[in-house]
């Protein structure tokens, strides 16, 4: 109420007999419609009575009666008053009553409340001291009051009315609102002066029409409402006849609160949206005088099946909650809204008239879900929100990496809140009823399906949900999904695949599947299955869409960030030193100054973003339950490829048919894809949290697809299965092998399978495909080689790689092969890169001293170094790790680098590579700071002198140095001999195996020489086209019908599999043995040979029929 009473009515606003007639009649018409807590549904404001009702005897009131149990309805005669008082007669048209009619005496209804009403703010002592019109002030004992004396009383205090004059306030200094319509029709009546059951239907049209128009009837209805349901929770016991009065004031309190929301006209009121709505009220805490309670909407939704306005009533206030929170942010006053959402959640019926109501959905593209959608502005509330990014992390460049993790720790603490908050709206809606559950998967469906673009290359914010809202909602999904996966696994066979057959609410028709093309994927689909998905199948696929998404999404911004802020860093540092450059000329100083600014808006809201991302992603308990789903799903797509019932404790047989499943070829790509970078994120960011959730599943997962790699389509989603392995090997804490590395190493099916598995990806990523295979081979290869680098010391490995390359030579020898490629490319361009640097280094020490060159000249070079420097870096760190795994290599799979199609080419490279850093080139290797490059000149030969060791157990490798006529030099063998003694780069029993083999090398080369010696000139025949040596084994290729030897042609294949001819495709199966050819050779060389010893034998027998006769005399 006004502190200042309102002046009397005039005009259209003044008390008007007929109208009120009219409205009254109207407005009885509901309230006549059941004598239960419901009523029946209300006309519309523009329907008028034309007849008064029927009079009937209302059953006597039933205590303890359920509200939800409507009892016998009542017929009310409506008998309007004939006279209408002027402002001058009536002394409460100064507080601008208006008229009202009056009704005979209607039936009292039960409704007993159930819920506990919130702490109220203050407590009400008139109470115990009700308003009496006579001017005494002796309360009255309790004991003695009669029931008419009761209900005066309790009415009086509830509603804050009176029908004395005289009385404006209460013993609490309340106000009071005088009804003199009342108490005229009293009077006239010759009834009682006093407040009654009866009259209250009228009393209180009365005095919510004294409410003035710029203010809320719920302003004084709710605090009636809040004393109703203290006066009945006071009554002890049973309470009769006292409880019926509070049940009947309960009643028209709330019928009265839904015509001030649906049908404000009742009260003479025009519809005002900000009067008429229920949602600020929601804002308030339940215990306060106007806020909402449990036990206000208990009486709503106890209507809702005979009145729609009830219903109407509480929707929309909640739509209006929902449509102001959509322009607020995390750093606005949010959690009113998002507690009054959770209060309404408690009532099934209302969530399911949310759920029901036409703008719960209303969206028509990606960015506009979160502002118009009911839910949407509640998911949209995020730290990662521009206005938040701004506020906790202003001015990125300067703030303090202490002052960085404080933010994030608080905006972490608060998104877990309401992500609690959030998921527990969201279960409410899946258990409330089977519409609201539908409608909810709906919802989340549209989000996920209207959001494809957030995977493109370029994202346009534009066209897609933003990132925080997208969390969020993957979040949610997690949560809804922890209920079934328990870390048995139990309930896993309950995600049905024939889901995705069945009419999915998730659409993945344009979504790359693991094995399979678009036209097949089609056709597949199009086939569908019978039945109806269960619960926990239609929220697995839709949480694994949200991580794709969402999550993995936001990871992948993430990761795109890091580039852009070091791209523009570099773009802000380009500007800042031509603005150095153009320092007097003001104008051109101030387009750059302006440019500066521009790009360093840019690079701060960058970093601003980044470090908000990194605290969201942070949050371990949101990471581990992401984990834990990735988990399942891993069990699942396993289950799915080997049609099985494979969990963590079972084994997967190896290899897998070459034939997968045809569910398993046409799921999304993604969901292998997601479970990757999930687990990759989590190693790489928080790997506590992996280490304590880590399991063999994905060990199984990584070596099952690598092995049956033809599973899999996509090279690229092969080689983040390496990527995921190397990941979980890198050193984290006190864990040297990094969180997969233990496993790795104790993992009977890591033993049985893993090796084999990276060699056979290191053979396959030779060609990927794009136009960068080249160098991603390279990457690749260095993730396989740190694995197996930390596996290397479990003997298991080694003996299983032995055995296993002693039965699959094949394998093996095209893995040496690839193995010895990289190592000459990465030589080669590692070494031939430190002349380069030194020359370059001289010539600018040189320019330091002399300053011969131009300014452009100088730079030019300064270019060319910092060129040749990055890129001896990079060959020189790929060429440590490819020397690395010959070095592991050759010592377990010497057999196999020994080979007669490969030991030619990998005693060149050894000997090259020897005479590189041995001999007369190696001065134009010494270049300022080496360790820069990572090159340890020492440290490299003594490896290649170990690889040297490891292979001379071998008669072909030492007859192979030897016949290497371009770079076998003995002297290079010396040198080395020298360097390694006099720095003691290798124990002694090395470096006498070293001598050893150099002596044999010479043995070696002699016989060599002697050989070719004595064979002299080869007939063309006999000689390889390809090679120009003589052949052993002539081949005929089968298309091209040329004619070499077995050995060139097999090395050629190791690398390109066609005819070097004609390219027709070859395998080695296919060649064509020539034998006559091969007898000719060797008859011919045995002639050569025979005649040789015959000669030899025959300057031998004159040698020793010479050194027989006497010695000559010299005296002579």
């Amino acid at each position: 109420m006004a502190d200042q009473p309102p002046q009397p009515p005039s005009g259209p606003d003044a008390p008007d007999k007929e109208k009120m007639e009219q409205i009254r009649r109207r407005r009885m018409e509901k309230l006549t419609g059941s004598a239960s807590s419901s009523t029946d549904k209300i006309s519309g404001a523009g329907a008028e009575a034309s007849t008064s009702l029927p009079t009937s005897q209302a059953p006597a009131p039933k205590d303890n009666a359920s509200s939800a149990q409507p009892v016998a309805k009542s017929a009310i005669d409506i008998k309007p008053t004939s006279v209408t008082p002027t402002p001058a007669a009536n002394p409460f048209a100064k507080l601008g009553a208006q008229a009202s009619s009056t009704e005979k005496p209607l039936s009292v209804r039960t409704d007993p409340s159930q819920n506990v009403l919130g702490k109220r703010s203050r407590t009400e002592s008139d109470m115990q001291t009700p308003p009496r019109p006579a001017p005494s002030t002796r309360k009255p004992n309790p004991l003695e009051e009669s029931l008419e004396d009761y209900e005066n009383r309790i009415l009086a205090h509830i509603f804050r009315i009176t029908l004395d004059p005289n009385q404006r306030t209460d013993s609490s200094n309340h106000k009071l609102i005088f009804l003199p319509e009342l108490r005229k029709e009293l009077e006239e009546e010759h009834a009682e002066i006093r407040l009654s059951a009866d009259k209250l239907d009228g009393a209180l049209m009365e005095a919510c029409s004294t409410i003035p128009h710029s203010k809320p009837v719920f302003d004084y209805l709710l605090p009636c409402w809040k004393r109703i349901i203290k006066a009945s929770k006071g009554l002890r016991g049973y309470a009769g006849q006292k409880d019926a009065i509070l049940k009947e004031a309960k009643r028209l309190c709330m019928s009265n609160c839904i015509f001030a929301a649906e049908m404000p006209d009742i009260f003479q009121r025009e519809i005002n949206l900000t009067t008429d709505l229920l949602t600020p009220y929601f804002l308030l805490e339940p215990g306060e005088d106007k806020g909402i309670c449990p036990d206000f909407l208990e009486e709503a939704v106890a209507r809702f099946a005979e009145d729609d306005m009830a219903k109407s009533m509480i929707v929309k206030a909640f739509v209006g909650m929902s449509s102001k929170l959509s322009n607020m942010t995390m750093n606005d006053v949010y959690k009113p809204y998002v507690h009054a959402f959770k209060l309404l959640t408690q009532f099934n019926p209302i969530t399911t008239a949310i759920a029901e109501s036409p703008l719960f959905q209303m969206a028509v593209s990606a960015n506009t879900i979160e502002k118009y959608t009911l839910l949407g502005p509640f998911f949209r509330i995020s730290p990662l929100q521009q206005e938040v990014t701004r506020e906790y992390f202003g001015a990125p460049k300067t703030i303090d990496r202490r002052h960085i993790a404080t933010s994030q720790d608080a905006l972490r603490l608060t998104l877990q809140t309401h992500q609690k908050d959030l998921l527990d709206i969201i279960n409410h809606f899946v258990r409330a009823s089977p519409i609201a559950k539908s409608k909810t998967l709906d919802w989340f469906a549209y989000i996920v399906n209207q959001n494809h673009k957030r995977r493109a290359l370029q994202v346009d914010p534009k066209e897609v949900s933003s990132d925080g809202f997208m969390h969020n909602v993957t979040v949610v999904l997690d949560g809804l999904c922890e209920p079934f996966m328990d870390t048995t696994f139990s309930k896993i066979s309950k995600i049905d695949i024939d889901y995705l057959r069945r009419a999915p609410r998730v659409d993945i028709k344009d979504e790359t599947k693991l094995n399979a093309d678009e036209k097949a994927s089609e056709k597949y689909y199009e086939a569908t299955v019978d039945g109806t998905s269960n619960f926990i199948s239609e929220v697995f696929f839709l949480t694994l869409a949200a991580h794709h998404y969402g999550s993995e999404a936001l990871n992948a911004t993430h990761k795109s960030l890091e580039k852009d802020i070091k791209y523009i860093q570099k773009q802000l540092t380009a500007i800042e030193a031509e603005r150095v450059k153009v320092a007097r000329d003001p104008r051109a100083v101030a387009v750059l100054d302006l440019r500066i600014k521009r790009v360093n808006d840019v690079l701060e809201n960058a970093m601003s973003k980044r470090m908000a991302i990194e605290g969201v992603l942070s949050d371990k308990p949101m990471q581990a339950k992401s984990l834990i789903f990735m988990r399942y799903v891993t069990v699942w797509l396993l289950r799915i490829a080997t049609e099985s019932d494979y969990t963590p404790s079972k084994t997967i047989k190896l290899p897998l048919p070459s034939t997968p499943p045809a569910a398993f070829d046409y799921l999304p790509e993604y969901v292998l894809e997601d479970i990757i970078t999930n687990f990759n994120f989590i190693i790489r960011f928080i790997p506590d949290v992996m280490i304590s959730a880590v399991g063999d599943e994905i060990i199984a997962l990584s070596i099952t697809f690598l092995t049956n790699s033809e599973y899999i389509k996509n090279p690229y989603l092969k080689a983040k299965l390496v990527s995921l392995l190397f990941a979980g090997t890198w050193p984290v804490y006190h864990r040297t092998k990094g969180v997969l590395g233990d496993v790795l190493m104790g993992s009977k099916f890591a033993n049985d399978h893993l090796l084999h598995a990276l060699l056979k990806f290191y053979i396959e990523c030779e060609s990927t495909g794009a136009h960068t295979q080249f160098y991603d081979k390279f990457n690749i290869r260095y993730e396989i080689f740190q694995v197996i680098k930390c596996v290397w010391p479990n003997d298991i490995y080694r003996q299983r790689l032995s055995q296993e390359s002693k039965t699959n030579t094949d394998f093996f020898l095209r893995f040496v092969n690839l193995l010895l490629n990289d190592a000459t490319f990465v030589l080669d361009e590692a070494l031939t890169k430190f002349p380069k640097i030194h020359d370059l280094q001289v010539e600018l020490r040189r320019e330091a001293e002399q300053s011969s060159m131009t300014a452009e000249e100088r730079e030019q070079k300064e270019t060319a170094l910092r060129e040749a420097e990055g890129q001896a870096q990079s060959y020189m760190q790929l060429t440590n790790e490819t020397l690395a795994m010959m070095k592991l290599f050759s010592s377990t799979l010497s057999a196999s680098f020994t080979m007669k199609e490969i030991v030619n080419r990998v005693a060149a490279m050894l000997n090259y590579t020897l005479d590189t850093i041995t001999g007369s080139k190696s001065t134009n290797l010494k270049v300022e700071n080496l360790e820069k490059y990572q090159f340890r000149p020492r440290a490299f030969l003594s490896d290649f002198v170990e690889i040297y060791i490891n292979l001379g157990v071998h008669e072909p490798f030492v007859e192979a140095v030897a016949r290497d006529g371009r770079s076998y030099k003995p002297e290079n063998f010396d040198s080395a001999s020298r360097i390694l003694t006099r720095y003691g780069l290798k124990s002694a029993e090395d470096l006498n195996a070293w001598e050893l083999l150099k002596t044999r090398f010479k043995v070696a080369k002699e016989i060599e020489d002697q050989d070719e010696q004595d064979l002299g000139e080869i007939p063309d025949e006999f000689l390889d086209p390809i090679s120009a040596d003589l052949m052993e084994d002539p081949v005929m290729l089968p298309t091209s019908k040329e004619v070499v030897d077995r050995g060139t042609i097999s090395a050629l294949l190791l690398g390109d599999q066609r005819d070097p001819y004609n390219r027709d495709p070859l395998k080695i199966e296919d060649v064509i043995p020539v034998p006559e050819l091969a007898e000719k050779i060797r008859l011919w060389k045995e002639e050569i040979k025979e005649r040789k010893r015959a000669e030899r034998a025959t300057v031998a027998a004159a040698a020793a029929d010479a050194a027989s006769k006497d010695p000559m005399d010299l005296s002579a």
